[in-house]
Order: C-alpha cells, then structure tokens, then sequence
C-alpha cells in the first residue's frame, strides 16, 4: 500500500514538471458516419480549431477486439496536413464485398493529430484521438432505421436471484441508446446499455431494485440516438 502511494506520488510529481496542452487541435463535424447501399462512399468532415498546422492520422478497425474481423474500406486521406483553422473532407470507400446483406455492419472510425515536435524539452505532448462509429448499411433492409427503436421488445427475467430487463432487437439495424431507465412506480432505475446488434438480445440485472412493482405501474424510459447523433424519446411497455 505504501509502496503504491509513493508511486502514485511520485508520477504526480513528475506531470507537474511539464506543461500539458488545454485542449485538442481537432475536431469533427458528426458523431458518427452511416455508409447507406447502394452508394460506394461517405464523407466526414476534419476541422482545424487551431491557428497552427497540424498532421491527423485516420484509420478504420473493427468494432469488437474479440473478433478477426477484416475493414474492407479504404480511407483517404490517410495521412493528412491540414492548414491553420481549415477544415478537410475524410472519404471512407467500400469495395462492395465483404459485409453481410441482411444487416447494418459497424466499426469504429478513429482521426489522430500527430504532435509536432516541440522546442521546449518541458512540454509534455499528448495525442489526442477522435473516435466514432461507422456504420455500412446495404440497400434494401426490411422496415425503417427511425422506426426500429420504438419496435424492440422489453421483458422482465430473473438475473442471478434479481430482477432483469431483457432487450430484443428484431430489427436489420444497431440501436443506440443514451438512457435506459425502469420506471417502476415512484422508482427509477439505470440500466447500463449502450448499443444493441441486428437480430440480438441482451439481459442486464436492474441494479438496486430488490422488487418491482406488479403489471402496468412498470414501464421503460430511453433515448436512442439517430443518425443525426440526436437523442430521441421513448417510452413502452415491460412484459413479464
């Protein structure tokens, strides 16, 4: 325990010996990007908030670090110098080949700026990395992306000896949730989701609620975000 307080001393004590910049150079103009079938292509734009040039790095990798999944987009620029408070056009292409048919694929789509080389020895230089999700979906998905959220199932399962929500997405499209919440009478409840797969369930135990309350007096509160990145309400029913 000493030992890891004096470590923990000690590196505080050497970040205070440099200065740290205040905030990034870069910045994008969306939280996200879709790549809508039958097109090939899709843009993002970097902008520059600095008064200084800066190099940004792009890249594309796979959603989930479980899997081998391959990128089969390219990306251009992938090295880029972008001017003084400019802004530039990044361009993801798809080959046409490679991703399932049936359903939206994502990944994660992540733009760097590469630190410049500092004349002051005592400047600490941190790269900072905007990341975002990706998404291809092909042509031809049955039902509507806007319509999915108000579509998912909602029911009560016992999870390790507690109360559980299982969630179920019948639909070809990702869902992504801000806020989730039980609202059980008077009570409120989190649940810790995050985004939801085509054709997939999840279960998550309802943290804190040791009971709920019986039939309709239990709904479910949550936000999806559009393609916009905007945070839409909802509001459903919770089978049991």
């Amino acid at each position: 325990m000493k030992k890891s307080l004096a470590m923990s001393v000690a590196l505080a004590g050497l970040l205070s010996l440099f200065a740290v910049p205040s905030h990034a150079g870069i910045s994008l103009n969306g939280t996200r990007v879709v790549l809508a079938g039958p097109k090939k292509e899709a843009s993002i734009l970097v902008l520059n908030d600095e008064s200084a040039p800066i190099m940004i790095q792009s890249w594309i990798e796979p959603f989930s670090t479980s899997t081998d999944q391959d990128v089969p987009f390219a990306l251009t620029p992938h090295l880029k110098r972008l001017n003084g408070n400019a802004r530039h056009q990044l361009r993801v292409l798809y080959q046409g080949l490679g991703l399932p048919a049936d359903r939206e694929s994502v990944f994660w789509l992540s733009v760097q700026e590469i630190p410049q080389k500092s004349k002051d020895e005592n400047i600490l230089q941190i790269a900072v990395r905007q990341r975002i999700k990706l998404f291809y979906r092909p042509a031809g998905l049955p039902g509507d992306v806007d319509q999915a959220p108000s579509r998912l199932q909602w029911r009560m399962v016992p999870k390790g000896g507690k109360p559980g929500l299982e969630i179920r997405n019948d639909s070809a499209f990702h869902i992504s949730f801000g806020t989730v919440n039980v609202k059980s009478g008077s009570n409120i409840y989190s649940v810790p989701a995050t985004m939801l797969p085509p054709y997939s369930s999840q279960s998550f135990v309802i943290e804190g609620a040791s009971s709920l309350a019986p039939g309709g007096a239990t709904k479910i509160e949550f936000e999806s975000i559009n393609d916009d990145g905007v945070a839409v309400q909802h509001s459903g029913d919770i089978s049991s």
